[in-house]
């Protein structure tokens, strides 16, 4: 019998990190939305400013606050929840939980918990009780032992015999994991891995080379009805982690007796650990004896589950949310086929492909091969009638210039058989493309499976769409739109869920009348490409609605909320590409107009070639857009128009170069154009970088300007979020609390701002005018360094801003509402207008620096963050020390506690920083870059305090790997906060003094009461 609930807390899963990505607001916003449905108050804890889950329009009441118990006793406090849901918010939300579960508060104050109890979860999540619990069920795992302690798990990996594989509890992206071939690789990383696990404990497990992976999605009711929503077959074997794998479904290469034996498995494993909801279950297959092992089993919302919603078009997180609130799992109706009950098991007429995303390239000394702790940081999805043509499309979808398998740099490059095969050995991103590469250059299948361990039903299909390249064959450029059929026939498909194939003639869908919109999502997320943009797209849907009879979105990323089917009148799960709106719109008839802004940078880019296909776009024109997006032209209007920027030129030829070297000196800031996240946009310090970086810059923007400016250092940086109608502006000013040379998202954000009125004017005046120059329509974000109280255009973005949900929410003003109406009807205002600010705001940035295992943590100006955490507060310092602490791993370390602080050339701020802390922390300074009256040690017993938990926080500034790279990398590795700035350090300092360097004084309050 179902319990009924009058109000449930919904924990989220914090800034975006690799690991923990956007998945998790689509599984949040699912469950979100059952509980509406069932009229049930919800209240939403989550620091994501970005998200659509952190917004009145899913939840009835919004915490942005750092999850942490302290914070989220108060929320309990506050609101008087009956329940609270643990299992939509990641690996975070369930760490949380279980520290809320062993306290006894919970149980104290009558909160249910809702879903999988945490006796299970615990089951699940601590490898030792996972692996007692499976063998005494008699289900078979791989043999391993646990261990709390370094000389503990040394023994235990002797016993078992290496190569071993090391895993961590209680822990998200395989963080921490590794596999060791001896003793001597074992070692050196264990500090690092128990660091990574919050109950201080790893598996060491026989590594089982070569072995096949799969997952099974299971939901689960409180009466045991189980089903199996997907099979996923990992095409990358055991020893990489599923996020970095190439994942194909329905599963491929199983025979119906190991699906079935696998399938029964994995639902006495849900059934095990007691789930009422959803799980995955992990299996490590060996093809050759048919010897199958569970691995594990995530108690949970996962990455995978929001694939799988995606894969089936079975809504897991919608589901689970019902069985969580009592609902029997044949009660629920699956609101996509619309012809079934949840009971019923999809079977696809379809094949889907997932293949991550990687950014390696934005870091220094970064470990390049992938492994079993994840380094990407998105994932596309294609959906074909074979394998073949899903993993074709699949490769042009991640935009990194490669247009599918036989075609684009890699198929054209001068890599040979023998290179090709070590970087597969390697494990370098992207096995495929060098897979195509070698088989071009004459290996055979045998070489690329010695090299890879992809099972040969996958690579001899790679093979052959080589050999049919070779032979000069090219795809049909003809389309047929397929609706997704998920219901083996034994009912009518009437999902508007569709995709398109040239494997097909006859297209599912008919066209349409009255007043049409198509919406163009953010593709694949990409450092610079997050779930800020998918925010912005699916209010662009939902406001668009007023003005339009249907609305439908095209997007290829399975994370996201922008991608449920619930979001708009038609989704089009595809690529975003020319080619792929024309045939939508000769399908449906071709009079609907395209909105590129909530995009991103590839709606941008691709509008020049809508523009040239005669494409109606709604809001800015492609003349606006080219003109702002060609750095020549932009900064040549902006000479025409007497507006400030720094000394400029375009870097056109050595001599130009030189000559503009020599006339403003160095340091000098090289930007591409069309480019988003400042990728190839570096600081040059003499020539001989000034022609490297121009040279990097060319290559990634090579059919458009490369401009070279004037670096002004010592300076402010600000920006506007803003919308015109071509006449009038409503805007929002953010500053910067670092200065210009570190990029706006990897800056911690504030306003109000705290400008002269003389350089406000003028930012506003600027603004204007330059909407008016432009005669656009629609959302901008415009970008400043002020020096001298002079501010100076550094560039001017005709789309949607990664910083747009944050200044909505800072205000309680949504802007997408605000640029649908202007571009509809207007603004109804001439002039600049800002909305007043009752709080202060603050967002900082998340890094994922422990992820990307070597990497040297540093700031500049080509972003690195993952994410972001927000806050709202009466007074600057509120705002931001629960922003900073909303990011992983911040928290303000125990009176005593060491900070440690130093750099090469100390400016006043960090200086000032480390008296500050000095009041609470034991200072200290390292030998190479000291600060004066405080004790120096080396870097070395640095990074032993780190480890000893000694230290918990670490402050300095620059770039100097070759000085302290063991200093940044030990506090990455060993979860210590590190904050790289000096003037973030005296803000946090100051902050910290005034407010008692504790968070006893910090505000709790829902984000509406702020405004």
């Amino acid at each position: 019998m179902r319990k009924s609930y009058r109000k449930i807390l919904v924990i989220g899963s914090g800034p975006i990190k690799i690991g923990e990505a956007a998945e998790f607001d689509y599984s949040g916003s699912q469950a979100l939305k059952a509980l509406r449905e069932e009229g049930i108050k919800s209240v939403i804890m989550n620091p994501n400013v970005a998200t659509v889950q952190t917004t009145h329009t899913m939840a009835d009441r919004v915490y942005l606050l750092p999850l942490r118990r302290e914070f989220a006793e108060k929320v309990i406090l506050e609101e008087k929840p009956d329940g609270v849901m643990f299992g939509f918010g990641g690996q975070s939300a369930l760490n949380l939980g279980y520290d809320m579960y062993k306290s006894g508060f919970l149980k104290k104050h009558g909160v249910d918990i809702l879903g999988t109890h945490m006796e299970g979860i615990n089951d699940a999540l601590s490898r030792s009780a996972f692996h007692r619990l499976m063998e005494k069920r008699g289900i078979p795992v791989p043999p391993s032992g646990s261990a709390k302690n370094m000389k503990e798990a040394l023994r235990k990996a002797k016993e078992i015999g290496y190569p071993v594989m090391m895993r961590v509890s209680f822990n998200l992206g395989g963080r921490g994991s590794f596999v060791a071939g001896s003793e001597e690789k074992l070692a050196p990383e264990l500090d690092r891995a128990f660091a990574q696990s919050k109950v201080s404990e790893v598996l060491i497990e026989k590594y089982l080379d070569g072995w096949k992976e799969l997952e099974y999605e299971i939901v689960r009711d409180a009466d045991g009805n189980s089903a199996a929503v997907a099979c996923l077959e990992n095409l990358d074997p055991m020893g990489v982690h599923t996020g970095e794998s190439t994942v194909v479904a329905p599963q491929q290469t199983l025979d119906n007796q190991e699906y079935q034996e696998m399938r029964s498995v994995a639902i006495r494993v849900a059934e095990s650990i007691g789930l009422v909801g959803e799980c995955n279950v992990q299996f490590a297959l060996d093809m050759r004896s048919r010897q199958y092992y569970v691995i594990e089993t995530n108690p949970r919302m996962s990455r995978s589950s929001a694939l799988a919603s995606k894969v089936t078009g079975y809504p897991i997180a919608y589901v689970s949310a019902k069985i969580a609130l009592g609902y029997r799992i044949y009660e629920i109706r699956n609101s996509v086929s619309k012809a079934t009950n949840a009971f019923f098991e999809p079977s696809l007429d379809y094949i889907t492909v997932k293949v991550p995303r990687w950014d390696l390239g934005k870091f220094e000394r970064v470990d390049q091969g992938l492994s079993s702790e994840m380094k990407s940081i998105g994932e596309v999805m294609a959906i074909g009638r074979s394998f073949i043509e899903a993993l074709d499309k699949a490769v042009g979808m991640l935009d990194i210039g490669e247009q599918g398998l036989c075609s684009g740099r890699m198929w054209v490059s001068g890599i040979g058989r023998k290179e090709a095969l070590k970087a597969i050995r390697e494990r370098k991103p992207y096995w495929f493309l060098y897979a195509a590469k070698a088989f071009k250059e004459g290996a055979s299948v045998d070489d690329v499976w010695k090299a890879s361990k992809v099972d040969k039903f996958f690579l001899k299909q790679i093979f052959d769409r080589v050999k049919l390249a070779d032979q000069g064959w090219k795809k049909s450029g003809n389309f047929a739109i397929k609706r997704i059929d998920t219901l083996a026939g034994e009912a009518p498909a009437d999902a508007n869920y569709l995709y398109t194939t040239s494997e097909a003639i006859k297209s599912d869908i008919k066209p349409s009348d009255g007043k049409k919109l198509l919406i163009l999502g953010a593709g694949c997320f990409r450092i610079g490409v997050s779930v800020e943009f998918d925010y912005s797209a699916v209010n662009l849907a939902a406001y668009a609605k007023k003005h339009f009879s249907e609305v439908s979105m095209l997007n290829y990323n399975p994370e996201t909320v922008s991608t449920d089917w619930n979001v708009v009148d038609r989704l089009y799960f595809d690529s975003i590409a020319t080619q792929t709106v024309s045939s939508i719109l000769e399908k449906g008839r071709g009079d609907a107009q395209v909105a590129v802004f909530a995009a991103g940078q590839i709606g941008n880019s691709i509008s020049s070639g809508l523009a040239g296909a005669g494409v109606k776009l709604f809001g800015h024109s492609y003349a606006a857009i080219d003109a702002c997006e060609d750095r020549n032209r932009f900064s040549a209007m902006l000479e025409r128009l007497g507006i400030s920027q720094p000394e400029w030129a375009s870097a056109t030829s050595r001599k130009e170069i030189m000559r503009f070297a020599e006339s403003v000196g160095f340091p000098i800031l090289v930007r591409p154009s069309y480019v988003l996240s400042g990728s190839a946009m570096s600081i040059a310090n003499n020539l001989e970088e000034l022609e490297r970086c121009v040279r990097n810059a060319a290559r990634l923007s090579a059919k458009h300007p490369v401009i070279l400016s004037r670096y002004i250092g010592n300076s402010i940086e600000t920006e506007m979020d803003c919308v015109t109608d071509g006449k009038g502006v409503y805007g929002i000013t953010l500053q910067h609390v670092e200065e210009a040379g570190v990029h706006s998202g990897d800056s911690t954000m504030f306003t109000p701002n705290g400008l002269g009125k003389g350089a406000y004017s003028k930012m506003k005046g600027t603004a204007l005018a330059l909407s008016n120059e432009l005669g656009s329509k629609g959302p901008f974000n415009i970008q400043f360094v002020v020096e001298k109280e002079v501010p100076k255009v550094i560039e001017l973005n005709m789309r949607c801003s990664r910083s747009m949900p944050f200044s909505s929410k800072s205000v309680g003003k949504d802007i997408m509402n605000v640029a649908v109406d202007a571009i509809a009807s207007g603004l109804g205002r001439n002039g600049f207008y800002e909305p007043h600010h009752a709080s202060y705001a603050v967002k900082s940035p998340q890094f994922s620096w422990t992820q990307l295992r070597g990497a040297y943590p540093a700031l500049g100006p080509e972003m690195r963050s993952t994410g972001e955490s927000a806050a709202l507060g009466s007074s600057f310092d509120d705002a931001l020390l629960k922003s900073w602490m909303g990011v992983q791993p911040n928290f303000i370390a125990p009176n005593g506690s060491a900070a440690i602080l130093y750099s090469r050339n100390p400016g006043a701020e960090i200086i000032l920083a480390a008296e500050k802390l000095s009041k609470w922390f034991d200072v200290k300074t390292i030998h190479e870059g000291a600060l004066k009256s405080f004790e120096s040690i080396s870097q070395e017993k640095a990074v032993e305090m780190m480890r000893l938990h000694k230290a918990g926080l670490v402050v300095t500034e620059g770039s100097h790997m070759g000085f302290d790279y063991i200093v940044r990398r030990g506090a990455a590795d060993l979860n210590v906060p590190l904050v790289l700035n000096g003037r973030l350090g005296l803000a946090i300092a100051t902050a910290m003094e005034r407010k008692g360097f504790g968070t006893e004084s910090l505000e709790c309050l829902e984000m509406s009461e702020y405004w």
